[in-house]
């Protein structure tokens, strides 16, 4: 579960209401940078900036395409019934632990730095999470969906080129293979984070 950790760090700076789609991935961090800085950095209660955070998540990131990719060879497998499980459960790990550990961030600051389109479905946004007196500089490079350009999503995040998405992916597979091949061993694991 390490990895998720490191993951929601990151996510904080997802953001796409309904008025912030843009069709340049760069001006989409931008914006996402800004609302959820906006959002960290106010007196609102911690309950309250855990519901706008966990809207940043739903609205911005493809929390099913990320779950999906993470399950690797698996995914081919599972059953209709254990696949909409998992996908329950994944989504509710997800927000559980972006919101849970976000609040304690104020207003972080990143500076996107360019971008690169990979093809007609992916774009590279490059940027920088600026040093603070307790971190270092961070490089953090979005992998962003672009195939409906009116809808980007959030599909990885590559810090210090780290793949935040295939680590997770190794991490879950380990956890299956470590119980002959059994998926049941990843939705307890899920389950028990969850009830904590």
């Amino acid at each position: 579960m390490k990895l998720i950790k490191r993951l929601i760090i990151f996510l904080v700076f997802l953001n796409l209401s309904n008025t912030l789609y843009a069709k340049n991935p760069s001006a989409l961090i931008n914006e996402i940078v800004d609302e959820a800085a906006s959002i960290l950095s106010s007196d609102d209660p911690v309950e309250s900036k855990i519901i706008k955070l966990n809207a940043i998540a739903e609205s911005s990131v493809d929390i099913n395409g990320i779950g999906m990719y993470t399950l690797g060879k698996y995914r081919k497998s599972i059953t209709d019934e254990q696949k909409s499980k998992y996908q329950k459960l994944f989504r509710s790990y997800f927000l559980k632990s972006f919101s849970s550990r976000l609040v304690d961030y104020t207003n972080p600051r990143i500076n996107v730095v360019s971008q690169k389109k990979i093809n007609d479905k992916y774009t590279i946004v490059n940027s920088i999470l600026e040093a603070t007196s307790k971190r270092p500089q961070v490089k953090i490079d979005w992998r962003i969906y672009t195939k409906n350009p009116d809808r980007p999503l959030i599909r990885d995040l590559i810090v210090e080129g780290l793949s935040l998405a295939r680590t997770q992916k190794e991490e879950f597979n380990s956890i299956i293979q470590n119980n002959d091949g059994d998926i049941n061993a990843l939705f307890k694991t899920l389950e028990e984070f969850l009830i904590k």
